[in-house]
């Protein structure tokens, strides 16, 4: 996961992240030499508003660079009434948060529903609508579509983690096998899926992208299919979890609950502050929904070496080793 520290940024304008870029091949940058590496020989390259070009990254020559301002494109095609939410770093990875007017009730708390997007120039971080990568929705096996919700009074973008699977008793039959310190993995890093567990293949933590052959026009034909179906999810499988975790006091003191979580030291100190912040604010008892929501937070506002593909991954550990203390 090592990889250079930055600290997610936060914007409400497309401009900020729909700069130019484009490729650049070795051969034309370097016509002087003999290029071996044939494997990476292609460049991207992107100049935001006011700075300098910046390479993000270097890909095979089949790498297909899928620019922000073609996923605005279609989300504006599609969606008129919405507000944007974008994190993104300087090493060119970008979460974007589309958020809908419809709502939705959590204990006394309105969340609205929401879009979540993912892309990088540097490869670090899959294209992927809700969690889900371009690759495992154009899977032809069956597919349940993650939902999302925007909290807005830390800013959250939730994804919907427990929605692959087809009801709370299918969940609850699949977090028991889950080992005490989070997700089950295999010796390849992907999460195992009992025969019979109710979740679908497509449910594993976000993959890296394969862009090679990938066409433009390709991914606006299939972005804007899945953008209609997920504008369609109402309530959904992890609506009921969040509802049950604020029902839920904390059984364990938050120190101790943090420590157990699969995150990084400093990362747990700052989402324990945020805890504390939360519990002032809306004058109310520490739950399993306000820790889960602190420590969502601290993953994607704190600087740290991790990619933003890192923190989703461990965004979703997190919600599953919760839901499997909660429902022990």
């Amino acid at each position: 996961m090592t990889y250079i520290s930055a600290r997610p940024m936060q914007t409400k304008e497309w401009t900020d992240i729909c700069f130019p870029v484009q490729p650049v091949w070795l051969a034309d940058l370097l016509p002087d030499y003999d290029i071996m590496a044939t494997d990476r020989q292609q460049l991207v390259v992107g100049q935001s508003p006011g700075g300098r070009k910046t390479v993000y990254g270097i890909q095979s020559a089949d790498y297909t660079i899928i620019p922000n301002e073609t996923i605005r494109e279609v989300v504006e095609e599609l969606i008129t009434d919405y507000d944007l939410q974008i994190n993104h770093t300087t090493t060119g990875e970008f979460g974007i948060c589309i958020i809908l007017p419809q709502e939705a009730t959590i204990g006394p708390e309105k969340l609205q529903r929401s879009l979540i997007l993912t892309n990088s120039y540097n490869g670090k971080t899959p294209f992927s609508i809700q969690g889900q990568t371009f690759t495992s929705l154009l899977d032809d096996t069956p597919r349940n579509l993650n939902s999302s919700l925007h909290r807005g009074i830390c800013q959250n973008a939730l994804l919907g983690w427990a929605d692959p699977f087809t009801d709370i008793q299918a969940y609850q039959r699949w977090l028991t096998t889950l080992p005490a310190s989070g997700t089950k993995r295999s010796a390849t890093g992907k999460s195992k899926t009992s025969k019979g567990s109710g979740r679908s293949e497509t449910a594993q933590a976000v993959r890296k992208i394969h862009h090679s052959r990938i066409t433009l026009d390709v991914f606006r034909e299939h972005l804007r299919q899945f953008l209609l179906e997920h504008l369609t999810i109402r309530h959904t499988l992890t609506h009921r979890v969040y509802e049950h975790w604020q029902q839920t006091g904390l059984s364990a003191p938050e120190l101790e609950l943090l420590r157990s979580l699969p995150i990084p030291v400093q990362l747990a100190k700052q989402a324990r502050e945020r805890l504390w912040l939360e519990e002032r604010q809306l004058q109310t008892r520490a739950s399993y929904w306000l820790l889960y929501n602190a420590v969502n937070y601290a993953l994607f506002t704190a600087r740290s070496s991790l990619t933003l593909n890192d923190r989703y991954r461990l965004d979703e550990r997190v919600f599953h080793q919760l839901a499997a203390t909660v429902y022990a």
